[in-house]
């Protein structure tokens, strides 16, 4: 692995200051995309007895202990805003403003601050000081209606979608298309970047084709939701399974053919009511060979039939080591690389574990402007706090 040192001088984002509220999930993944091309972020904890993060994206980021609800650490953060670039805050609507520290007054201090808000279902709206969860942003946009096999429930894919996609990547989406506008107006901006809206920009592509006639059957018979016996997934003989994606005539022939059957003994591929039948035909010959087998068979092809690969077997799959796609850090834990690969600037992910919660205050607040007295003051009237790691002995 090459060191982080030796490209983070060439990072899109070098230089940018984020101040990351501490919180779970969307706000940490969209720090970490920022760190991973960057960006100097600093994570905002709250003072804990425990050093240990709940935040498991904390890849390059450094971490400040800082009490907000004492008037002494709002006003902290308040002074620390008018030398950062971006602040992102996952709390509810109304938090921030009882602790001072709403928009209107950190951009009448900083006119080029970003102000990210990142929550739900938005700073405005019937739930907008409500709680939830992804699989409540994702009920209220009308994707989770979509998810579901036929005759089940709709189901949320664990939290990918709403929490991450539709949360951390959009909010992180709407800070560089901020930071580029910044370059030309010299003025910073708010951020409303809900999860339900979010997720929902994230289906146009459902909305937009159902004039197409994709979706008009109900949940899970449809081509791209579990309907058709050429999107599906299929068990093999050692427990495994197969990804069947093919979709043109041209890739079903050769999945056909893969397959070893007669293209002249079945039904036409787009005939909706033999799709549940050829299911089962699939099902029954796929169980006839490992998972191993089936890929000497089709890898090398355009059937477009792939391996479900677990989370042990990912990184060392021939295609992903071939990219670098997986990384290990000093820890040896593996983690997806950041994407996508920019030629001239790419990012440089840090190696380091993840940052104990108080790891850096005292070096951050002292970039940040603040005297060692100042600090010292704040750490006896226990506003800070400064963890120092162990040694593993």
């Amino acid at each position: 692995c090459l060191g982080r040192s030796a490209g983070a001088a060439a990072m899109a984002l070098r230089g940018v200051r984020v101040l990351e509220l501490g919180g779970l999930a969307p706000a940490p993944l969209c720090g970490m995309i920022l760190a991973d091309f960057g960006a100097q972020v600093v994570r905002v904890d709250r003072p804990t007895r425990s050093a240990l993060a709940a935040d498991v994206q904390g890849r390059g980021k450094r971490s400040l202990a800082l009490d907000l609800k004492r008037g002494a650490g709002a006003e902290a953060l308040r002074r620390m805003c008018r030398r950062a670039d971006v602040l992102i805050e996952p709390f509810r609507h109304g938090v921030m403003e009882k602790l001072g520290l709403g928009p209107d007054v950190l951009l009448q201090e900083n006119p080029r601050l970003i102000y990210a808000r990142l929550t739900g279902f938005g700073q405005t709206g019937k739930y907008a000081k409500s709680a939830g969860h992804d699989i409540n942003y994702l009920s209220l946009s009308g994707v989770l209606s979509k998810l579901g096999r036929k005759g089940e429930n709709p189901y949320a894919p664990v939290n990918l979608l709403a929490d991450f996609a539709g949360g951390g990547v959009m909010c992180a989406v709407g800070i560089v298309i901020a930071l580029y506008e910044r370059t030309k107006s010299g003025k910073g901006q708010v951020i409303d970047a809900s999860m339900v809206e979010g997720v929902a920009y994230l289906s146009s592509y459902l909305w937009k084709s159902q004039r197409l006639g994709t979706w008009t059957r109900p949940r899970g018979e449809n081509l791209l939701d579990s309907g058709a016996h050429f999107y599906e997934t299929y068990k093999t003989s050692d427990g495994k399974f197969m990804a069947v994606g093919a979709i043109e005539p041209q890739f079903y022939k050769q999945l056909i053919k893969g397959l070893g059957l007669d293209s002249a003994e079945l039904p036409s591929q787009f005939s909706a009511s033999d799709w549940p039948e050829m299911k089962k035909k699939f099902a029954s010959v796929f169980a006839q060979k490992t998972q191993a087998e089936w890929c000497s068979i089709f890898d090398g092809t355009d059937a477009c039939v792939t391996p479900v690969l677990s989370f042990d077997d990912v990184a060392s799959h021939q295609h992903n080591k071939q990219r670098g796609s997986f990384i290990k850090n000093d820890e040896e834990e593996i983690s997806p690389r950041p994407a996508p690969l920019l030629s001239r600037t790419p990012a440089v992910p840090s190696f380091k574990r993840d940052p104990f919660i108080g790891e850096h205050t005292e070096k951050i607040l002292l970039e940040y402007g603040f005297t060692k007295q100042e600090i010292a003051k704040l750490y006896s009237d226990e506003v800070i706090e400064c963890s120092k790691p162990r040694a593993n002995l």
